[in-house]
């Protein structure tokens, strides 16, 4: 675990976020005006702008009708401090990248919501002082983008650490308060049960702070699911756990609940198909739920082969699909109706295996782009490395190019 830095003169950072709050309705650097409706910002699939080889979201909204993308992840920098960067290197005060990225989706007539937190990585609640801390954090990038959505991925390891949880719902809470109109969701990990200890430990979280965002999701996958039954079962059991927790009824359960799947093959070697997401929707509309998204874009996508080689991949979902198929299962959700589908391709034969290139070496530096060859596979570098075996980690700093 990297260390934490706490941040300070924070307060002061807060009291300045909250007279900017305007920010939500006149338009800012990325040329955010109007918001679109809740239902949009609900049905955002995921998308990693700057990693997993990030498709072009103008082309989705084209081929789709998609309108609003969940853009992951920001979380505090790799060297340490409570300021917020992209996937813990980019800092947010800089960015460009993004920001352009935002602003030709806007220019479409889209938008987008950011999600902070996600799997690894150290979070901003981890390295903030307290609550108000990690809200000034925050509402940096709501100003800088003109935000009118805001997810927050409470998972490990950050979900075990109380002191931190406490500061992402606080700062939730400040949020909410400074940006009115602002949407906010709560995503953490999903259980045949709902959710596991630390899920309901957050949600008593949230209820003790006096905190109901617009919704809390559950991501129903790595967790022994198969299909979508295994999914519908869990957010019937989540809606419960809501109930019991929070003193609502059913139906306001419902209002306040929400689904996170994983297209294709997740981590743990699940498989969801169309079918599963058509079955999963089904029930989150039948039961009036506030969200339906998908981790991820970038995954959104056929392989050749289809099986990946039997590992799960961050460009490509691992089931025969045409490209965003499962982008418009949340355009379905949103209440629109996404172009019809053509049929799903018979995968092509690969040509055979071309030769190994250099072997890796423990010893040696790589950065990014560099090719290497291991366990007969070539490798490609995301980022600088050194003595990080490829494949040792599933997010690891290694992408697999296939068999040589």
């Amino acid at each position: 675990m990297r260390r934490l830095r706490a941040c300070l003169a924070a307060l002061t950072a807060v009291t300045a976020a909250a007279a900017a709050t305007t920010a939500l309705v006149a338009t800012d650097a990325s040329g955010a005006t109007t918001a679109l409706s809740d239902r949009w910002y609900a049905a955002a699939p995921y998308l990693m702008p700057l990693d997993n080889n990030p498709p072009d979201p103008a082309a989705i909204m084209d081929a789709t009708g998609l309108k609003a993308f969940q853009l992951a992840f920001v979380l505090a920098p790799n060297g340490g401090g409570c300021t917020p960067t992209w996937d813990g290197t980019a800092a947010v005060s800089s960015d460009t990248a993004v920001q352009s990225t935002v602003a030709a989706i806007r220019a479409k007539g889209g938008d987008v919501s950011v999600s902070i937190g996600g799997y690894g990585g150290t979070k901003l609640g981890q390295a903030c002082a307290d609550p108000a801390a990690t809200a000034a954090a925050y509402q940096q990038v709501v100003t800088k983008y003109g935000l009118h959505a805001i997810d927050f991925d409470l998972e490990e390891p950050e979900y075990e650490n109380t002191a931190a949880i406490r500061n992402e719902i606080g700062a939730a809470k400040i949020l909410q308060q400074n940006n009115p109109g602002l949407y906010v969701s709560v995503t953490t990990a999903g259980t045949a049960d709902g959710t596991g200890w630390f899920g309901k430990q957050m949600l008593l979280e949230a209820k003790s702070q006096g905190f109901t965002p617009n919704n809390f999701s559950i991501m129903p996958f790595d967790g022994g699911f198969g299909g979508a039954a295994a999914q519908t079962g869990a957010l019937t059991a989540f809606n419960q756990i809501l109930q019991s927790t929070f003193g609502w009824d059913q139906a306001t359960a419902y209002a306040h609940e929400g689904f996170s799947g994983m297209n294709g093959r997740s981590d743990t070697g699940e498989f969801f198909t169309q079918a599963d997401f058509g079955t999963v929707l089904a029930y989150a509309t039948s039961h009036d739920m506030d969200r339906f998204t998908f981790w991820s874009l970038n995954r959104d996508r056929p392989c050749t082969p289809v099986d990946n080689n039997g590992k799960t991949s961050g460009t490509c979902s691992s089931v025969a699909q045409n490209a965003w198929d499962f982008a418009k299962y949340s355009v379905t959700f949103a209440g629109a109706t996404p172009p019809e589908s053509t049929p799903t391709p018979t995968p092509t034969p690969t040509d055979p295996p071309t030769g190994c290139g250099t072997a890796w070496s423990a010893t040696a530096v790589y950065t990014a782009g560099a090719e290497v060859s291991y366990a007969h596979h070539t490798w490609k570098a995301k980022w600088w490395t050194q003595n990080e075996t490829p494949g040792a980690a599933e997010w690891g700093p290694w992408q697999d190019e296939g068999a040589c």
